[in-house]
């Protein structure tokens, strides 16, 4: 399984106490390994310091040192203790373990019982072709050594030597002590993860358990209890607020739903009363002289009348209605183009009217075809209201910086006073209107497209006569 499969795969308890336990234990081992270091480093400084001490020491009176009793003759493979010999009668303190006074000609003229190797290095500072002191590793038998070389004013050189040893059995234990302790830390983050998820995430749960409750009841009047004002918090009122949200969708479905029930049901009743009085006089041709011709073709009309009205009436619930994700693009759009092609369907539809039209190029962001759509819906109405040989005006302009202004005035009666307040509600239908065809829908879509682009749709009576809809869209 892949790392990041796998990791998806974890609950969000065991992810959050995985980061828990490795960000600890991370921090566990680059302390460790900063502590081992760094005692190592002091180790190798305080031995480095120890050889200098000691050979400065001796360099500052060889000759006495050649005299004391450490400088006997050693046998072939001899290993002294360490040498405590300071000085003639003196034993202050411990050196070595070995130490060694080279002559000018790069021989061994004396020192501690252990021999130190006289290197080639060793050789050219005693000689005096090297004047710096080195410190170099060797072996000693089973042992490593650090030796260092020291100058003498009056020609040779001074070796001291130091087993390494001793040290690296510190720093092996050391290392084993700070293992042990990573170890358990390590296992103290794992435990304090857990807890620290359990506790951290307890909130989360509640709200998910509260969640699943509304998924399960469909209960979407109560809201979520919400306490404190903290991430949980809002991401608690952020799940009331889409609660409330699609509650209210769902309010407006079903309003939707029952207001097109009503609206269809009347031509849907006249439809099937003509089509069942025809479906008679079909069956029984001896009452057809009970209607004659002309009533029969003023009810074929009236049902293909009520046809059509039944099908703008389901086009324009269907796009009322239509779900974000079946929506356009938004995308640039000259919106004096969308105009000037509505006023064309229109004029195809309508053409005893006049349509005076001004429009200035403006492109705004949008849907083309639910632009479109709006502004047929408003020509539509002009066009309704409209007396034969009636003038509408349509004026395209960019009023702001950010805004654009489209305004369609008719040359109709204008709308009644108590009527304007809802000329954009679904299904409304001023006292007017109900003698003439239409559903109720056109201006409702009209306001909800303008909504969608972020803009707003008003109505209102033309100062001289009709009515005069203005749509104001951002640029």
């Amino acid at each position: 399984m892949k790392p990041g499969r796998w990791w998806g795969a974890r609950s969000l308890h065991a992810r959050l106490s995985l980061l828990v336990t490795g960000a600890v234990g991370a921090a566990v081992v680059l302390v460790a390994a900063g502590a081992w270091i760094a005692v190592r480093e002091i180790q190798r400084h305080q031995v480095a310091l120890e050889l200098s001490s000691d050979a400065a020491s001796i360099a500052a009176n060889p000759a006495q040192w050649l005299a004391t009793e450490s400088s006997r003759t050693r046998g072939p493979g001899e290993r002294p203790p360490f040498d405590r010999g300071w000085g003639p009668g003196r034993r202050e303190r411990e050196i070595g373990p070995c130490w060694q006074i080279l002559d000018s000609s790069g021989a061994a003229a004396g020192g501690s019982r252990t021999t130190l190797p006289v290197t080639d290095t060793a050789r050219e500072i005693a000689t005096g072709s090297r004047r710096q002191s080195v410190q170099e590793k060797i072996t000693l038998g089973p042992d490593d050594y650090v030796m260092l070389t020291l100058p003498l004013a009056d020609g040779g050189a001074v070796q001291v030597g130091m087993d390494e040893n001793a040290g690296e059995r510190v720093l092996t234990a050391f290392g084993a002590l700070l293992a042990l302790g990573c170890a358990a830390g390590i296992a103290g983050a794992a435990l304090l993860g857990r807890a620290v998820a359990r506790a951290g995430l307890a909130p989360v749960d509640r709200l998910t358990s509260a969640v699943e409750d509304v998924a399960v009841t469909q209960d979407l009047d109560h809201p979520i209890d919400v306490h404190g004002s903290d991430e949980i918090a809002r991401l608690g009122r952020s799940v009331n607020a889409m609660l409330a949200a699609i509650e209210a969708s769902r309010r407006a479905q079903r309003t939707l739903v029952e207001d097109a029930g009503h609206e269809l049901r009347t031509p849907l009743t006249s439809i099937r009363t003509n089509v069942e009085l025809l479906l008679e006089l079909e069956r029984r041709p001896e009452l057809a002289h009970r209607l004659p011709p002309e009533e029969r073709a003023e009810l074929l009309a009236d049902l293909d009348a009520q046809v059509r009205e039944l099908a703008t009436l389901t086009t324009e619930l269907v796009e009322l209605a239509r779900e974000e994700a079946t929506r356009e693009a938004v995308e640039p759009v000259d919106l004096a183009d969308v105009v000037s092609a509505a006023v064309a369907r229109v004029r195809i539809r309508v053409p005893g009217l006049t349509y005076d039209t001004v429009l200035e190029p403006v492109t705004i962001p949008g849907r083309p075809g639910e632009l479109e759509r709006m502004v047929v819906n408003v020509l539509d109405n002009a066009a309704k209201w409209s007396p034969p040989g009636g003038t509408v005006k349509i004026r395209l302009s960019a009023e702001e910086p950010d805004w654009t202004v489209l305004t369609v005035t008719d040359s109709g009666p204008g709308i009644a006073e108590e009527d304007l307040p809802y000329v954009f509600d679904r299904f409304y239908r001023a006292t007017a209107a109900r003698s003439m065809p239409g559903s109720g829908l056109g201006l409702a879509i009209v306001a909800q497209t303008a909504t969608q682009h972020g803009g707003t749709a008003t109505a209102a009576r033309a100062t001289e006569t009709g009515t005069v809809i203005t749509i104001r869209l951002p640029v």
